[in-house]
């Protein structure tokens, strides 16, 4: 049995305002090729599969005509969705009578029975082989907030939260274990934040109180055959486990994630065990680009001549122009930094996604520059000076100073 695992798609995501819509919906496109060149028997989505609780028309398309296409290509194919926490659960759910006579089940929310009880064996789903056999049972753990963790007594010293969601997980494996049969393989999914997980600052939100409360990998059992991840997005294992894993995101969903390997996992199951695991790398559907690049900033006039100079692809269309990030180091004010900027790519196939500035002063507070003086004693233009030492090297140039004057003479005249 293959099972294909990704998880991140944030459909509806903007990067600095511009629509990714383009992005992903050539990987779906690839989705769907790559699933039928590689014979999957089951696809994986561990949450986050919007970017907003309340999905624009646009993204709601795209997933749902995902599914349609998939299941018309494949129609034996097992689709599994959790809920992430960038989902509204309920809102995922509700076409739930209609998709599980498609063969897709979604989990957007813990299942309750009768009062209003944890119902776990509502989370297990067979998950079946080429053959049309039960290969597999899913365990489907949604992203689990707070509200949904079991009211109890804690050893002292001991987290309520990571204990809420072990015991959650623990009836939940139990579970599946119930429904397991000889050579069947136990499969997990979770949506979480795991101790030692690599974070991508920028575009991951923090969750289940904080990375205070990063889960700990012994929250899975030793005998499940692999436990797909979602919330990092940075594609990773967890606790030394090859079979934890963090798929990763499909696209970088930041400036920062550009280096990333995206990928999804392509996992092979017989007789209930792991058999091979295979990272299969996305395409990069729009360039980013970062000036200097490396992480350094440049001297205004070093990157303004780099991005004159930029090798561009004229012939892409205006949705494909690479994402540019510009990091440029300031000694002294430039007011017409960012006006330069555009007109160094005036025409030109490019997108300006981020002016990065840092300026070169010390960065020391008046408190620390200034000596120790009365307030009264500093005129003006004293606390103008070292307000700019403070961001730049040197002193205020002249016309500058003359512009600051001006406006001195202009308050102390109205008051």
């Amino acid at each position: 049995m293959r099972l294909l695992h990704t998880a991140d798609w944030h459909l509806g995501q903007t990067l600095h305002g511009i629509a990714r819509d383009h992005e992903h919906a050539r990987f779906l496109d690839w989705l769907l090729e790559t699933i039928d060149e590689r014979a999957v028997d089951a696809l994986v989505i561990a949450g986050d599969v919007f970017d907003g609780q309340n999905p624009p028309i646009p993204a709601l398309g795209l997933f749902y005509r995902f599914l349609a296409r998939a299941k018309a290509r494949r129609p034996g194919l097992d689709v599994v969705v959790i809920a992430g926490n960038h989902d509204s659960g309920s809102r995922l759910e509700a076409p739930s009578p209609l998709l599980t006579e498609l063969g897709v089940r979604v989990v957007g929310g813990l299942p309750v029975g009768e009062g209003g009880v944890f119902a776990p064996e509502s989370l297990v789903f067979p998950l079946l082989d080429s053959r049309g056999e039960i290969a597999a049972r899913c365990v489907a753990v949604p992203y689990l907030r707070p509200a949904d963790l079991p009211s109890m007594e804690v050893e002292e010293g001991a987290d309520p939260l990571i204990e809420g969601v072990r015991r959650v997980y623990a009836a939940a494996v139990e579970a599946g274990r119930r429904a397991l049969r000889p050579g069947e393989a136990l499969i997990l999914t979770g949506h979480c934040y795991m101790c030692d997980g690599a974070l991508s600052e920028l575009s991951e939100r923090k969750i289940l109180g904080g990375n205070q409360h990063a889960l700990p990998a012994d929250i899975f059992p030793e005998d499940a055959a692999y436990v797909a991840l979602g919330h990092l997005h940075r594609a990773q294992a967890v606790g030394g486990r090859e079979g934890v894993r963090y798929s990763g995101s499909p696209i970088p969903l930041a400036i920062d994630e550009e280096p990333y390997p995206h990928q999804v996992v392509l996992a092979e199951f017989a007789d209930g065990r792991l058999t091979s695991r295979e990272a299969v790398r996305v395409p990069r559907f729009v360039a980013i680009r970062r000036i200097p690049g490396g992480g350094r900033f440049a001297p205004p006039d070093e990157a303004l001549a780099t991005l004159r100079e930029f090798d561009l692809d004229h012939t892409l269309p205006r949705e494909a122009w690479p994402f540019l990030e510009v990091s440029v180091e300031l000694a002294a004010p430039r007011p017409a930094l960012r006006d330069e900027v555009a007109a160094a790519l005036a025409g030109r196939p490019a997108r300006l996604v981020k002016l990065a500035v840092r300026l070169t002063g010390g960065g020391e507070s008046l408190a620390e520059s200034a000596p120790q003086m009365e307030l009264a004693e500093l005129a003006p233009e004293d606390v103008f000076q070292r307000l700019y030492r403070r961001s730049h090297d040197g002193d205020p140039d002249p016309a500058l100073m003359a512009a600051f004057h001006e406006l001195v003479a202009t308050v102390q005249e109205g008051a």
